[in-house]
């Protein structure tokens, strides 16, 4: 007789583990091209690493360099979370083509996190995850876009819009999404969600810039 467990050993033991392997290290070394440390670098605007937020991403860009620099970093970090995706679903059919997209998706954006090309000091991901999601599970994505966007219209809080997308994803996720890709979803929003901690901090005391504002 067939236990419940047994169906998911059965999908765990049919994955092709070294091509998942190998997306995830391809996936994660595209993910650690930090894009906002790189734009910066090239229009000579300083490290948003050490400036402003000290987060490399495009709220942060915008406020050190203006609106043209942060939509290069937005489109960047965005794209290095969706072509990824992207590619390992065409690349794998079969059983393991949503296993392969979702480690692609999760391990691009730790690459985004953790960007060993540049001292594994990196950015909240926001933008590359919505990147990821929109690959993997385009409906969600864009739900979550759109609730990042009202939030962000009705506060002009960046990092609140960014927690609130965040548990909208992983909430849709959950009952809607395939298993690899609801895990993988639901991880990225639980590390977006650690990673604003200070923010969270500074929301609760009232001393959160908004979008646009430089940090005091």
């Amino acid at each position: 007789m067939a236990t419940p467990l047994k169906p998911r050993i059965q999908q765990l033991t049919a994955l092709d583990w070294p091509l998942l392997l190998i997306i995830a290290v391809a996936a994660y070394l595209v993910g650690s091209l930090s894009t906002g440390v790189i734009t910066a670098r090239l229009l000579g605007l300083p490290d948003p690493r050490s400036a402003g937020s000290g987060n490399p991403g495009a709220t942060n860009v915008l406020r050190l360099g203006g609106k043209k620099a942060a939509i290069v970093t937005l489109v960047g970090d965005l794209l290095k979370g969706l072509a990824p995706v992207l590619v390992a679903g065409l690349a794998v059919d079969g059983a393991s083509q949503q296993a392969a997209m979702g480690t692609a998706g999760l391990f691009a954006f730790l690459g985004h996190l953790f960007p060993v090309f540049f001292g594994f000091k990196g950015g909240k991901g926001v933008a590359t995850a919505a990147g990821a999601i929109l690959a993997m599970a385009p409906v969600i994505g864009l739900v979550a876009i759109v609730g990042w966007l009202s939030t962000a219209w009705a506060t002009r809080y960046s990092s609140l819009s960014a927690l609130f997308a965040a548990v909208v994803a992983a909430t849709l996720a959950t009952f809607l999404a395939p298993p690899f890709i609801a895990l993988a979803i639901s991880l990225m929003a639980l590390l977006l969600i650690l990673r604003h901690h200070g923010n969270i901090r500074r929301l609760v005391r009232g001393e959160e810039p908004r979008i646009g504002e430089k940090p005091e």
